[in-house]
């Protein structure tokens, strides 16, 4: 008498938990042979034929064609146990094993006999002519165990699959998976194995080119803690840039009609470190950093700017103290007087550290544009390309105006877009526009 046992979709590994119907490959009605492929399914990483491990009639299908099921749920059913429908011509105690599966064991679902009892009934190859069938291909990973005889143990249809489309003969491998189950490295090892393998005979030892040595430097001292501290910054920050290009034409003019009037001058660097004091004041969101472990946001009252200083040795991040409550002329030469420190190697451990902000002005390289990275633990950085003379629409018309990048690169634990937006269109508004600055001042 037929026994209707139902086949659930196994998991096919890469922790995957659904798959699609893509295709079906039979019909309910059909008559399946063991590891025949049922159905075509797409997972998030490929699409794959999963087999059947029973053969015998298929009585029911779950689900159409685009349906997405989970991983366990019901795909077919299959009547097995009856030779007319099974093609076996075995009766009796042997018949069961149609029953009870092929033994290939898929993750998450397989046969329920115990392991000693499972077996394969297969047809005897045979060839119209009566020659003898072809010895299958030969392994193609040495091994000194003969290979597993009977069925293949595979973990997943992903293996299958893999093997079959690179002509791998699953027999002719050695799983190192838990009783012997071939897993996917087993496979791409074979592959590995068969792209390597010299077409004739070696007329030389095949053996790797040497690595270059190359020169080695150490990562310590200021390049070491730089490493360290950006490193520490790209795992613990979800950081996020946002940019915009500026007008800065009047930015310049008002930094010069200021040096026109007498007295110290006044540098670029200090004008945008004034609007980036005025820019945190309105969006103290970035003028913080996050207590990890009380999980908060720690806004901070002042401002101390960081600045970038390129030295000899190594990037340094000097800091302004008390940013927000210093004029011009001196930021400027608080600016000044760190730069040379930095240059000359005298920066104390109190003058590079306790930045709220830093200000990144790239531009001296000559370059537009960056996507820095935040100087842990601070929440953002703003940064400045070169001012150039581009093409712009001014008052209407067509004109060369001296154009730059300004980019914010902010925590996004600290806030959303629409603060960082705002904060970036303020600082772009003030280079345009520095009269803008009077109505924070």
């Amino acid at each position: 008498m037929a026994q209707v046992l139902e086949f659930k979709l196994p998991d096919l590994g890469e922790g995957l938990t659904e798959a699609e119907i893509v295709r079906w490959l039979v019909a309910v009605g059909d008559v399946v042979a063991i590891d025949q492929p049922v159905v075509e399914v797409e997972t998030a990483k490929a699409m794959v034929e999963v087999p059947c491990p029973y053969g015998g009639v298929v009585t029911a299908r779950f689900g159409e064609e685009g349906t997405e099921l989970p991983v366990g749920a019901p795909l077919i059913t299959v009547a097995v146990g009856s030779p007319d429908h099974t093609g076996s011509d075995h009766t009796g105690p042997d018949h069961t094993a149609q029953a009870e599966g092929s033994g290939n064991v898929l993750v998450g679902y397989g046969t329920q006999a115990p392991a000693r009892r499972r077996r394969r009934v297969r047809a005897q190859v045979t060839v119209a002519n009566g020659a003898a069938p072809a010895a299958p291909a030969p392994a193609l990973v040495p091994t000194t165990a003969p290979a597993p005889q009977g069925p293949v143990p595979v973990i997943s249809p992903l293996v299958r699959k893999l093997a079959r489309d690179n002509g791998v003969d699953l027999r002719g491998l050695r799983g190192t998976g838990p009783d012997g189950l071939i897993l996917r490295a087993d496979v791409e090892a074979a592959l590995r194995v068969e792209a390597t393998a010299p077409t004739e005979a070696p007329t030389s030892t095949l053996t790797p080119a040497p690595r270059p040595e190359g020169t080695r430097i150490p990562l310590k001292g200021v390049r070491g803690a730089v490493a360290e501290k950006l490193s520490r910054s790209r795992r613990e920050i979800p950081d996020a840039t946002c940019w915009v290009d500026a007008d800065a034409t009047e930015l310049l003019r008002a930094r010069a009609a200021m040096n026109a009037a007498g007295g110290p001058k006044i540098s670029l660097v200090a004008l945008l470190a004034r609007v980036c004091a005025a820019a945190l004041a309105r969006f103290p969101e970035l003028n913080s950093y996050v207590d990890t472990e009380a999980r908060e946001v720690v806004q901070l009252p002042g401002v101390h700017l960081g600045f970038a200083a390129q030295t000899e040795r190594g990037l340094v991040v000097p800091v302004v103290r008390d940013a927000h409550t210093r004029d011009a002329e001196s930021l400027t030469a608080e600016f000044a007087r760190l730069t040379e420190a930095a240059r000359a190697g005298r920066l104390t451990p109190g003058e590079l550290t306790g930045g709220t902000f830093t200000l990144n002005n790239y531009g001296v390289f000559g370059v537009d544009g960056s996507t820095p990275i935040i100087n842990h633990p601070e929440a953002a950085m703003l940064g400045v390309g070169r001012i150039v003379p581009k093409p712009w629409v001014h008052e209407g018309e067509l004109a060369v105006r001296q154009v730059v990048q300004l980019s914010l690169t902010f925590d996004h634990r600290v806030c959303d877009g629409g603060t960082a937006g705002g904060f970036l269109r303020y600082v772009a508004d003030c280079v345009e526009q520095p009269a803008v600055l009077l109505r924070t001042v």
